[in-house]
Formats: C-alpha cells, structure tokens, sequence
C-alpha cells in the first residue's frame, strides 16, 4: 500500500473551491515536487494533508506503516518566527511536542535524537546559540532538523529555499536530496523552481488549471505537449 493517498480532493475555504479533483498516490522514497501558480492552492494542499485543515470532500490515507503523527513538516517562515527567541537546541528538540502527549518533558533518548538530527543538518556546533542570530540557511537547516524530530519517513516541505541566497539554497538542496537517497525519507516539496524540481524530484505534481501528476520524465512530454497547444492557438 501506498504511504499517502489522497483521492477526489476538493480544497477551498469557507464555502468556495480553490482546487478539485486532486488524487494521487505517494510510494515510500518518492521525492515529490508540487508546482503551480500563486494562489492555486499548494500550500492549502500540504496542510490538508497534515490534517491542519480539512478538505470539501474526498479522503486522504497513509498506509505502508506510516502514521499522520509521523509526517514532518517544515513551514514557510514569516519575519515573526524568525526572530524568534529560543536556541537552536531549544528549537530542535520542540519537534517532539507532537510524540509528547500529556507528558510535560522530553525523553533522554528524544534529547539524544535531536543531537544527531542537528549533526546530519550541520547546525550541532550552533545547539547554544539564540535562533534569531542566525542566517536565513542556518535558520532553514535548524527547522529542517527539527522537522526531523517528528519523522523517519516523510516530510513536507513547503518552499525550504524561499529567500535564501544560491549557495544557501544549493546546501538546502543537497541536505533534502541526502535525507531522500541515504536515509529513505518520502519528500513531498512545494518549489516555484522548475530547474531544481526537474534535477532532484523522481515525481512531479503540477495544480492549477489542468492536475498532472507523474514522473520527471512523463511531465517533461506533458509540459512540451502543452506548450505546442499554446502555440498552435496562439
């Protein structure tokens, strides 16, 4: 069975549609890229699927052992969260808020993971540093181990390399691709680059207008397909 599967899917909010007829499925170890317009309903789509909001109509499932509490997720940031004043240990370890319950206190072993989350991210020797002092890429990479905190298996990524500089970006690019090849992660990542989703993604699903949803390869011939269309019309 699939790890996510989310079938007929109408989004929108109070009472009017923004995006129907959403369904697709997500294998473990996919590295999956949404794309699509400002306004078409991406980031509407992630937080459905982490139940933060609920759809019109249709289902979505997890299955192949993976539970909705075990989904990552890491945010588009807003200049409030990024001055945010906690350390990077502090911020890190947060991750296990979700795994808590009523239990008011971390475990030795949730404390010890953090730790490693934060050396596989490179940010352990920045733990007793105030997060706010650090760079948009030092900040991304501390959100991205936090993120880990809650999952070993899929994570939710909703534009990670918004506002960064190129050789930040390319580090951000690289910890994602090393997360999905090395450590078996499911990714599932909003981007508005085209470039990068076509080197890294295995899958693409492109919303708004006309839904697609298939491989890098099956997308490629789909968006020439497309742009012929709108030639021959023009």
């Amino acid at each position: 069975m699939s790890q996510l599967i989310c079938t007929d899917l109408i989004l929108g909010y109070e009472g009017q549609e923004i995006l129907s007829g959403v369904s697709f499925a997500v294998e473990q170890g996919d590295y999956v890229c949404i794309l699509g317009e400002n306004g078409s309903g991406k980031t509407t789509l992630m937080k459905t699927i982490l139940g933060l909001r609920k759809p019109m109509s249709g289902t979505i499932e997890t299955g192949d052992g993976l539970s909705p509490r075990e989904i990552g997720y890491l945010p588009q940031q807003n200049s409030i969260q990024r001055d945010f004043p906690a350390s990077v240990r502090e911020i890190v370890v947060s991750g296990f808020q979700g795994q808590c319950g009523l239990r008011p206190f971390y475990t030795k072993a949730e404390k010890l993971q953090a730790e490693k989350n934060m050396e596989l991210m490179g940010v352990a020797d920045l733990k007793k540093r105030c997060y706010r002092e650090l760079s948009g890429g030092q900040q991304q990479r501390v959100l991205l181990a936090r993120a880990l905190c809650a999952t070993k298996k899929m994570l939710l990524l909703d534009e990670p390399v918004a506002g960064l500089d190129p050789k930040a970006t390319q580090e951000m690019y690289s910890l994602i691709e090393r997360l999905n090849k090395e450590h078996g992660i499911t990714i599932i990542m909003i981007s508005h680059d085209l470039r990068a989703a076509l080197q890294f993604a295995d899958k693409i699903l492109h919303i708004g207008g006309e839904l697609f949803f298939g491989t890098r390869s099956e997308y490629l011939r789909y968006a020439a397909s497309h742009r012929e269309e709108a030639v021959g019309n023009a």
